[in-house]
């Protein structure tokens, strides 16, 4: 029997300090002080004491730090801030179009912490886009759920079936495209978050 909590609408997660959300964020990315430090611009030594509570960052320096992590601002302060279970139900997925002819919906609960996935649906001769695309330097996974696709990979094409798998670095240059004529649907799972 599925458990589901009754009544709640906080979990108490929106009393969690900026600075801990900044830290469990940048941890469950596997990212350094100093390299989210040099990304945002600011010294380490001052991310550490924003981290610890000791700092106040201004919004502008916050929207740097977020950037720095992969994040919107927004993120920071989302009330479903939390590290344990989460579930996201199919009729709440966030979704958006693409590409042409493509829709993708997240599937993982946010805020992502180690991988996020999505669910790509592609009409016939749909595709992600006109141009290849790069998104961070993280771990990919592409799973065909139905239908052909085509992946361009830098400079590669791979035919890929239902049931079909491929895993490839985000920092290569990729594009997706439907290609049996009867649309798509296909699964990706990226470690760790970078899209």
């Amino acid at each position: 029997m599925a458990h589901e909590p009754e009544g709640q609408q906080d979990d108490g997660a929106g009393d969690v300090p900026v600075g801990e959300r900044l830290r469990a964020l940048r941890r469950a990315r596997r990212r350094t002080l100093r390299a989210v430090a040099d990304a945002a611009g600011i010294s380490e030594g001052y991310l550490s004491q924003v981290e610890r509570g000791m700092a106040n960052p201004s919004i502008a320096t916050l929207q740097q730090i977020a950037g720095a992590l992969g994040l919107k601002m927004g993120d920071l302060f989302a009330a479903d801030y939390t590290t344990g279970p989460r579930v996201l139900k199919a009729a709440a997925a966030p979704s958006l179009t693409f590409g042409v002819l493509g829709r993708k919906f997240r599937l993982t609960p946010g805020p992502q912490h180690h991988l996020e996935a999505f669910l790509g649906e592609f009409a016939p001769g749909g595709s992600t886009g006109d141009q290849p695309y790069t998104h961070g330097d993280s771990e990919e996974f592409l799973h065909v759920l139905e239908g052909e696709v085509e992946l361009h990979l830098g400079g590669e094409m791979f035919a890929l079936g239902a049931g079909d798998s491929i895993r490839h670095s985000s920092a290569v240059p990729h594009k997706l495209v439907e290609t049996g004529g009867d649309g798509a649907r296909v699964l990706w799972v990226i470690s760790p978050p970078s899209y």
